[in-house]
């Protein structure tokens, strides 16, 4: 029946059930002051959203509001990850009370925020196939020109990169997207310039990540953290990414698990299988191991 329904009204019905599952209460005047409908088109919003759902609330006589039952269960799907990234940052798709209402979720700042332009010139090359001229500066050369022929925008985590064949060294590598200054777009890149020949964006590896031997006295607890089963989490991940995803987990990367301290508290245990990545010198204790 709802796919039947107009946008507009869906918006409504997904309001009701973000409030019920997250406030545990709605009042009609909510939804009549988010979406300026009138007192009989809010009426008919609950009445029907009680057809689809019958089960997820009752009305309180005394309060004169809506509230969550002990049946409840969400008409609509809310995924996790992406709700929290909402909550946290004060972001609303119409479809929730994240705005009407302050939230307790909040994530650390990020360390930087690209230029918008910057970025959308970037996205522009990368959708119609364009290599681009830019202004970056690095630690090493400080500012001068490249040639890029980007296929990807990275979150790593921490910052924003930008996936791409670098013209100057004649390989892939990611760039920063706050140290680019200026983005101009060029002419098609070859076929060794794409997406498709960069060997370690196209390879998906396996991690095989346990809690950590040594460090975790309770490894039940991480096993919970990361939804593991059978006591480990095997993940495939792109080779030029998952040394990003190592360091932000704080995975000890060494052969026998020699790292000390409690943010270590994973242990990559199929080390050996991952030869000859460039991506993982940037992982704990995978560059230097402890060889005996």
């Amino acid at each position: 029946m709802l796919n039947s329904i107009s946008f507009a009204q869906k918006q409504r019905l997904a309001y009701i059930d973000f409030c019920l599952l997250f406030k545990g209460t709605i009042y009609r005047q909510d939804l009549i002051n988010r979406f300026e409908v009138g007192l009989s088109a809010g009426s008919r919003d609950f009445s029907l959203y009680k057809e689809l759902a019958p089960h997820n609330l009752s009305y309180d006589t005394i309060e004169r509001r809506y509230c969550q039952t002990a049946e409840f269960k969400p008409l609509f799907e809310h995924d996790a990850r992406r709700t929290l990234t909402k909550l946290a940052n004060d972001i609303s798709d119409g479809f929730d009370a994240i705005g009407d209402v302050h939230f307790p979720v909040e994530a650390p700042s990020s360390l930087n925020v690209p230029d918008i332009f910057i970025v959308a010139r970037l996205v522009q090359a990368i959708l119609n196939n364009k290599a681009v001229s830019i202004i970056y500066t690095s630690l090493s050369s400080g500012s001068a020109a490249r040639e890029l022929v980007p296929h990807a925008i990275v979150d790593n985590g921490l910052r924003w990169h930008v996936r791409a064949f670098d013209r100057k060294s004649n390989s892939f590598r990611d760039f920063v997207l706050t140290r680019i200054s200026k983005v101009t777009l060029k002419s098609a890149p070859g076929q060794h310039e794409q997406a498709t020949a960069d060997a370690e964006w196209q390879r998906l590896i396996p991690l095989q990540l346990v809690p950590h031997p040594k460090n975790v006295e309770y490894p039940t607890a991480i096993e919970m953290d990361y939804g593991m089963e059978n006591e480990q989490l095997l993940i495939e991940v792109r080779a030029a990414m998952a040394g990003y995803l190592l360091r932000r987990w704080n995975v000890d990367c060494t052969e026998r698990a020699t790292l000390k301290g409690p943010e270590y508290q994973l242990w990559l245990q199929n080390r050996f299988t991952l030869n000859n990545l460039q991506n993982l010198a940037i992982a704990p204790g995978y560059s230097y191991g402890d060889k005996k």
